[in-house]
């Protein structure tokens, strides 16, 4: 009788043992494709200045456009100071967002007045954000803070800051009624993919090429890891009023490691930083 015991018991614990070497990988396999990516770090934009360098290289000798600095690509040292400043003087790029004749209207006058020198439309100069989404550029160098339920993004460049609810909630009335130059931002995950959504954009924080645009502006980006240490934000931004068209760009920004991986202190030494 023991014996028998001894055996059925014997062959149970075999039968568990094949089913926990079966499941463990399962379950293992399960857990890697159900987990989220964590974009804590400290990053460096791989071409800060994107389009806006081959634009101004194309339409000046290349002796006025500043080169990128050594290292930038391999995520090296921050780009060169002071920042590209572009006003326009060659005309509209081809590429540059597609404006309804209205809005092309204002950005020629925020063209003539960049031209003339005036700061008045120019955020560097007045220690002001760029706003959403061109304060994306992380000019030099952006820390990101993520936690379940929240992303929050600083910028070195003018000590810019974002927040990203991932709690499902969305912008109250209060927020829409009050824009500011981050905006609103939530967030969903799409597989390994952080969509935002971003809304409440004050209007006069300009986007590409200083172009303006709505109150129905709003932007939306598609953030993930194309490679270990790569972080890729492809940026659509839409406003009826202003845009024929949806116009989308792309930042790419490289994960830094000790000694270069924390952000200086930005400090604006015109003392401008005042709005009308």
């Amino acid at each position: 009788m023991r014996d028998n015991i001894m055996a059925k018991t014997a062959a149970l614990l075999g039968r568990l043992f094949v089913m926990f070497v079966m499941f463990v990988p399962v379950a293992s396999l399960h857990a890697q494709g159900t987990s989220k990516p964590d974009f804590t770090g400290v990053y460096a934009p791989i071409n800060p200045f994107g389009q806006a360098r081959a634009r101004a290289a194309a339409a000046a000798p290349a002796a006025t456009v500043p080169p990128p600095a050594a290292g930038t690509n391999a995520g090296g040292v921050p780009p060169p100071r002071p920042v590209l400043v572009l006003d326009g003087r060659e005309g509209r790029p081809a590429d540059a967002p597609k404006l309804t004749p209205e809005y092309l209207a204002k950005w020629e006058v925020i063209r003539k007045s960049r031209m003339a020198g005036s700061p008045e439309f120019d955020p560097n100069v007045r220690c002001l954000s760029a706003g959403m989404p061109n304060m994306m550029s992380m000019t030099y160098g952006m820390e990101v803070q993520h936690t379940k339920d929240k992303i929050t993004m600083y910028g070195e460049l003018n000590d810019v800051y974002r927040r990203i609810f991932l709690d499902g909630r969305k912008a109250p009335q209060r927020v829409l009624d009050d824009p500011t130059f981050a905006g609103y931002s939530t967030g969903r995950w799409e597989g390994q993919t952080l969509v935002v959504d971003t809304v409440a954009i004050r209007e006069d924080a300009l986007f590409d090429t200083f172009s303006p645009h709505s109150d129905q502006f709003t932007v939306r980006e598609r953030i993930r890891f194309t490679s270990p240490g790569v972080l890729e934000d492809r940026i659509t931004v839409t406003d009826p009023k202003a845009l024929v068209e949806p116009f989308t760009s792309v930042r790419t920004y490289r994960k830094m490691s000790a000694p270069n991986d924390e952000l200086r202190e930005f400090s604006c030494a015109e003392g401008l930083g005042t709005t009308k």
